[in-house]
């Protein structure tokens, strides 16, 4: 799985959903960040991650 890192997870998981990319409706949000998922069209998993404030 590829991970990235965001500055904005919930703004880019909208914006990724209005352009029609399949993310997953989880977030999970713990004291390492926020994280959430897209899947490309071949069907890979990619993390997107949001460090929690001051990293």
């Amino acid at each position: 799985m590829i991970n990235y890192r965001v500055a904005d997870l919930h703004g880019l998981l909208a914006a990724l959903r209005a352009e029609g990319c399949r993310v997953e409706d989880k977030v999970d949000e713990s004291e390492y960040g926020k994280f959430g998922w897209v899947i490309d069209p071949d069907g890979n998993k990619i993390e997107l991650w949001e460090p929690p404030p001051g990293q």
